[in-house]
């Protein structure tokens, strides 16, 4: 959640701040009032419970009429302190409420706009030129035998998929090579659970304006993951972290479950929009200072991976109104998908700023003692999804596959070949 004291030192910030999202700024006016009415009532509350002290110390030592005054006295002053604190807890209550639905402060110098309002910050590597007529990822996948979305569908329903033989392999040796560029990087290797508790979807901002998007078990009250961010921004939570240690970081590998609602008729070809996939994602505790800083480093380690898969891509600041309730800026990396002739999202990377940390509690101590909310920072390293760029951008007029050099250590093939 944002930080009431630079809302109320600086309220026009959060209103240029929502409108740059598309979002409504009258909601500044409605926090500063609860807020204000939350600091009358609690300022109503400690005059009244100082007075209630002072007078309860005076009955023991009065007597006759005198006592009977205060005796009086102390039991008016006991209703108007439950009546205060009451009161406070209610707009304090409200004030929470509303927060919540409030979304990170938008980071100066990201673009202002919806989705289509990104900037190209650069374009890396060339686009493949075929003498051939280039196939679709499913269609390389099911001449290689790495995809079979026929018995996905049969086993689990739209948008579920078996990935077996050189698929399951590749997706494998791609994630195995994202966790140990991350494990060189300093990054320690996680694996994280996919099923969470609801604090830690809320605080994360997942259970925002995208909380159809996420798989609830009534049942047992909890929620399949999105990303491994969650688990991985929820693994400190409540706690106070070593400040010169800072940034720790962490590499989550999960499987990750998306319900796509709303996403009704898009993408249903292949596995670029489904329900289930793996990613190795970077996670980063930071101090707020440092965060700018980090995130580019994110950025920096992402791209390092794209190059190392030889894929033609480009870098875009993200709009704010394209922005993740919890996000106040974020880099997407791009890769270019040759049969649809556009660029695809494979890599997102975003500065939470003290956003997520407020909502579950990481702190650490200044350099005077002071406990301080921490920055929150993520970014993906590989996904499934990059299976669907790297079969298209290396495709073969037989079909087959010549993979980028330096994944072949860890899928243990320089060609993946179309199976007879």
């Amino acid at each position: 959640m944002i930080d009431l004291r630079t809302l109320r030192e600086d309220p026009d910030r959060l209103r240029a701040s929502q409108r740059a999202r598309g979002e409504d700024d009258s909601v500044v006016d409605t926090l500063l009032d609860l807020d204000e009415r939350r600091r009358g009532a609690l300022s109503r509350f400690e005059t009244l419970r100082a007075e209630q002290k002072t007078v309860g110390k005076s009955v023991s030592r009065a007597s006759g009429e005198e006592k009977s005054t205060l005796l009086e006295r102390a039991k008016d002053l006991s209703a108007q302190v439950k009546s205060a604190e009451a009161e406070a807890e209610r707009f304090g209550a409200e004030l929470g409420e509303v927060l919540y639905t409030v979304p990170n402060l938008v980071e100066e110098g990201a673009p202002a706009g919806g989705e289509d309002d990104y900037v190209v910050l650069e374009e890396i590597g060339e686009k493949p030129s075929f003498g051939f007529e280039p196939k679709d990822h499913l269609e390389l996948g099911e001449l290689l035998g790495a995809i079979d979305m026929e018995r996905g569908a049969k086993v689990s329903g739209s948008r579920f998929f078996f990935l077996k033989g050189v698929g399951a392999r590749l997706q494998l040796g791609l994630l195995n090579m994202a966790m140990q560029q991350a494990i060189e990087a300093g990054f320690v290797p996680m694996i994280t659970p996919v099923l969470v508790k609801p604090e830690s979807m809320k605080g994360t901002g997942f259970l925002g304006a995208h909380a159809s998007e996420v798989y609830h078990l009534p049942d047992d009250d909890l929620f399949l993951v999105g990303t491994s961010e969650v688990p991985m921004a929820a693994y400190h939570g409540d706690e106070i972290l070593d400040g010169s240690a800072l940034p720790y970081r962490y590499a989550g590998w999960s499987s990750c479950f998306r319900r796509e609602a709303g996403s009704y008729g898009k993408d249903t070809r292949g596995i670029i929009r489904v329900h289930q996939f793996d990613k190795v994602e970077m996670f980063s505790y930071a101090r707020p200072e440092d965060a700018h800083a980090e995130h580019l480093r994110l950025l920096d380690w992402e791209k390092e991976m794209l190059t190392k898969v030889e894929l033609p891509y480009r870098v875009i600041d993200t709009a704010a109104g394209d922005l993740g309730s919890s996000a106040a800026r974020k880099f997407d990396c791009e890769a270019w998908v040759p049969s649809q002739g556009r660029y695809r999202e494979l890599t997102s990377t975003s500065n939470c700023t003290d956003f997520q940390a407020r909502r579950l509690g990481v702190r650490f101590r200044d350099s005077g003692g002071k406990p301080q909310h921490v920055a929150t920072l993520n970014g993906t390293l590989a996904t499934t999804r990059w299976i669907v760029a790297i079969l298209e951008n290396h495709q073969q007029a037989d079909g087959s596959v010549v993979l980028p050099k330096a994944l072949r250590p860890y899928v243990g093939l320089d060609v993946l070949e179309p199976v007879k």
